[in-house]
């Protein structure tokens, strides 16, 4: 009888390390690098679990090949690239790696958020100093960080984590989320805003930490953006789609944004002919100095890739054993 199989279907590589220190004793691992769908037909057939990162879509036409497979594990956090309803439909749980890079994202976010307000990437943009302008002019006028108000849009572990580290910088931090029990407010020590154009109203900085769904796809629109305050920040390590792009370059180019950090776009990596992507790439447009692109490596340290190869082949393994997955999503 053949041994079980487990293929990780995109994004990781030889040596498979974590995979077979983990899996080796149940199973064989094999590896992809798949960076398309039409890259798996012929490979996944046989296979007993996917392990599947964010290169590709896993849809119908892949789960209905699968002969025998018993789980799909996203490793990450976000899960619309797999049809899981589909999947359920045909007994196959989906699970996902709900914590392995809490911390990074939320350090991203941070990150993104400081450099933009204290106006560290635009200086440093700009080139002035390199040309005999040393003035701090440059980013007038710019305010105290402490008092000003971060709205978050989601408060699950990442919105949680960074919500944690602005009130540690003396923000005053607002969310949204009518997905969370009453009594987060309380438990963090912060304020909900009821609805999404109040949070949008009264925030400096608007950060998302919110899933891709049918609901969220653009919810940060031309339209959300008019109902943010002039002079406001926007900053996302969420899903790309969660935010239309053209209507963050329509908010630089009017002014009504003052700077947009952005860790991922809709589409990835972004084509050539992307219009935000041209902006940036131009040292005369001001969406040169005002965005921070970043190519989705906000979950990225050593530790959290790790965490995601290790949590992905454990959840293989219990399946494998015949033990129920965890964190199933469908």
């Amino acid at each position: 009888m053949p041994r079980p199989l487990v293929v990780a279907t995109d994004f990781i590589t030889e040596p498979l390390e974590h995979e077979r220190r983990i899996l080796g004793d149940v199973a064989d691992v094999k590896a992809c690098l798949a960076m398309k769908e039409d890259d798996l037909a012929g490979v996944v057939a046989e296979a007993d679990a996917l392990m599947i990162y964010h290169y590709i879509t896993i849809s119908r036409k892949t789960i209905e090949r699968l002969k025998k497979c018993k789980l799909i594990v996203r490793c990450g956090v976000g899960f619309d690239n797999v049809d899981h309803k589909f999947a359920r439909e045909r007994g196959i749980p989906v699970a996902n790696v709900p914590d392995y890079g809490t911390e990074e994202v939320a350090d991203s976010a941070i990150g993104l958020m400081l450099s933009l307000v204290r106006g560290i990437h635009y200086l440093n943009s700009r080139g002035q100093a390199r040309q005999g302008e040393w003035e701090y002019t440059q980013v007038q006028p710019t305010h105290r960080l402490r008092g000003q108000t971060i709205g978050l849009i989601g408060v699950g572990r990442i919105g949680t984590a960074t919500a944690l580290r602005a009130k540690a910088l003396g923000l005053s931090v607002l969310y949204y989320d009518p997905y969370v029990p009453d009594g987060r407010d309380k438990a963090l020590g912060i304020t909900r805003a009821e609805t999404l154009p109040e949070l949008l109203s009264r925030s400096d900085i608007v950060s998302l930490h919110c899933p891709r769904t049918p609901e969220t796809i653009h919810i940060i629109n031309r339209a959300a953006i008019t109902q943010m305050k002039p002079g406001a920040y926007l900053v996302n390590t969420a899903r790309g789609g969660c935010v239309d792009a053209s209507a963050v370059l329509w908010g630089i180019e009017s002014g009504h944004l003052r700077g947009a950090g952005l860790d991922v776009l809709e589409v990835e990596p972004p084509p050539e002919d992307e219009p935000l992507l041209k902006a940036w790439r131009d040292p005369q447009h001001p969406a040169h100095h005002r965005v921070i692109l970043n190519p989705h490596a906000a979950f990225y340290s050593e530790q959290g890739l790790d965490d995601m190869r290790i949590k992905g082949s454990q959840n293989c393994r219990r399946v494998l054993l015949g033990e129920p997955p965890r964190n199933v999503v469908n």
